[in-house]
């Protein structure tokens, strides 16, 4: 499964003059009654083949087996009941590679920028921090998705390297992919690595 190119431009919120107060997010585990308020926001981001390197034609079923049914733990923001974004959670890579999580975020376009995404990797570090995992790899974020890189970076993610031109942005053409990494060894949940 592919790692997150993540559709949450949280971090530019923080600098908006337009954002109030943030609203309150939620974050709990996610079910399979979930799944009608989880595919719009899925769909949504896969169709728009701009952050994740999923293939844009797929279907609501291949997309409820990648998303909900293959994950180990899979959860969704919510503001006053109303799913808002998701977000799912497993080992990196069986076998040898197990000890390090990795996961896929996305986020409603209407509610971007305002802490949802901010809300949805937070709880994915404390959950991996609980689970023993030494740390947290994103395979493939998109280099062109700032917003998401910066908000990564804020939460103690740091950059191994980018693949140029590893993903194809329908508007940009040939972009990088980098490899993003957050330490948890010896780091309290939510702590600084």
């Amino acid at each position: 499964m592919s790692a997150p190119s993540d559709a949450v431009p949280d971090a530019a919120a923080g600098s908006r003059p337009d954002v109030g107060p943030r609203p309150v997010t939620t974050v709990r585990e996610a079910d399979a009654a979930d799944w009608p308020a989880i595919w719009p926001i899925v769909e949504e981001v896969v169709r728009a083949a701009d952050t994740f390197a999923y293939e844009p034609t797929m279907g609501e079923a291949d997309a409820r087996a990648a998303w909900l049914e293959a994950p180990r733990r899979v959860v969704v923001a919510e503001r006053d009941g109303v799913v808002v974004g998701t977000a799912n959670m497993y080992p990196n890579r069986p076998g040898p590679g197990s000890h390090i999580a990795s996961g896929s975020i996305m986020v409603d376009r209407a509610v971007r920028g305002s802490g949802a995404g901010r809300a949805l990797v937070e709880d994915m570090i404390a959950w991996a921090a609980r689970e023993g995992f030494a740390a947290i790899q994103f395979n493939a974020v998109v280099d062109t998705n700032a917003s998401a890189v910066h908000l990564y970076e804020s939460l103690g993610f740091v950059t191994l390297g980018i693949a140029p031109g590893a993903f194809r942005h329908p508007g940009l053409g040939d972009v990088g992919l980098r490899i993003m990494w957050r330490d948890l060894r010896g780091a309290a949940a939510g702590g600084e690595a």
